[in-house]
Formats: C-alpha cells, sequence, structure tokens
C-alpha cells in the first residue's frame, strides 16, 4: 500500500555555537541560535498548514540534539536523525527512507527560506504530478528546495547528489545542466532568499526575526 507523500525538512537543533556558525560573529552564539530556532519554526508553521489540507507527512531530518530533544522543542512530529556525510549525501539518505517506506512523491526543503510558504510547498508536490524531479532555486547559487518523483529516483540520485561542490554558487547551474543531460526537464520555481551569511541579515530584520 502506498503511504503519504512526504515533506523532508533538514534542519539542525539549535544549540548555541553548533549552528548558523557564520552568524556568529554578527549575532553571538546565543544569537545565532536563535535564529535558528525561529527559522525552523517558521517553516514548520507553513508544513502544518499544508499538511493540514494535503494527504502529506511531515519528517524532520535533523542534525544535532537527540530525538527527545526535538521533540521537547518541536512536538510530537516524525523525526530521522540525518546521516553521517556531505549534504547530497543526507539528502539522498532522506529520498531513499521515504521512498522505501511507499511514498510516491517527496519533496526536501531546508529551514533558513523565510518567505517559503504553505502555497509554494503545494507547488511543488502538485509539479511532480507531471514532472519527475522540481526544484527551487535560492539567490546564492544553491537551491532551497528539490522533489523527487518515486518513479524516477534510482536514475536522479547520481544527477542531483554526487559529486557536487556544495555551498557554492555554481550547485543549481550544475544541477540543472546535469538533467538538461539526461534529458529531464524539472519544474522550477520562483527564487527565493536563504538567511545564512551576514549580509542576509536585513531580510532576517525584515521578517522580524531578528
Amino acid at each position: 500500500m502506498t503511504c503519504r507523500d512526504q515533506l523532508l525538512l533538514f534542519t539542525r537543533y539549535p544549540e548555541a555555537g553548533l549552528c548558523k556558525t557564520r552568524l556568529i560573529p554578527e549575532l553571538g552564539a546565543d544569537g545565532a541560535a536563535r535564529l535558528q530556532r525561529l527559522l525552523t519554526e517558521k517553516i514548520i508553521s507553513q508544513a502544518d498548514i499544508l499538511v493540514e489540507n494535503a494527504d502529506i507527512e511531515l519528517v524532520v531530518h535533523y542534525s544535532g540534539g537527540s530525538r527527545e530533544k526535538m521533540t521537547s522543542w518541536l512536538g510530537p512530529l516524525a523525526y530521522a536523525a540525518q546521516v553521517d556525510g556531505d549534504l547530497g549525501r543526507r539528502m539522498q539518505a532522506a529520498f531513499v527512507h521515504a521512498f522505501a517506506g511507499g511514498a510516491g512523491k517527496a519533496v526536501l526543503v531546508g529551514c533558513d527560506i523565510p518567505d517559503l510558504s504553505a502555497a509554494l510547498l503545494a507547488e511543488a508536490f502538485t509539479a511532480l504530478q507531471t514532472a519527475k524531479v522540481v526544484i527551487g532555486p535560492s539567490r546564492d547559487g544553491g537551491y532551497y528546495l528539490v522533489g523527487i518523483h518515486a518513479d524516477a529516483a534510482d536514475r536522479l540520485y547520481p544527477l542531483l547528489f554526487e559529486g557536487i561542490v556544495w555551498s557554492t554558487p555554481e550547485v543549481f547551474a550544475t544541477t540543472r545542466r546535469r538533467l538538461a543531460d539526461a534529458a529531464f526537464c524539472p519544474t522550477v520555481l520562483p527564487v527565493l532568499h536563504d538567511i545564512d551569511t551576514p549580509e542576509d541579515l536585513a531580510l532576517a530584520r525584515a521578517q522580524g526575526l531578528l
């Protein structure tokens, strides 16, 4: 029996000194951890709207902390600890987990995009009704969202997750070129701005996160 589609949220437990480290010089360790907490909670609020109106399960893939700490923070959600390795390996493992459980479609998002709405998340799942892959590019050259249809997962894994130099301005362009070379036509969502460096803090302030 096919299970519900899954929204996979990547986040880190907001422990001072261990998250948003590039922002610590500006915000301090406690301030950076607070921003991590607020960004995650903002995404969770949009995910709650999504799952209330669709047959979709939210699964929080976390690093740092523990399942007990995550539950104490965010409540009784579905949790999975991220595997070791680079970002590509961790993302692929999250999709493998979703599809092994029977999901037909899975969408993965990070926690640092304050403008990511329930409507845009729903758009990503709708796109996977006809496309095999959907991507939401971020202004820094990476992407904030990637979604995969289970039918094409094995073919997409090496294109999306292997041999990518993560956290560089070429991530999205490289990914899109690889997909095109393999005859995949991804649905591309609007470009959004993430909050990861001191230059991004103006957006955080505008969003009421600081």
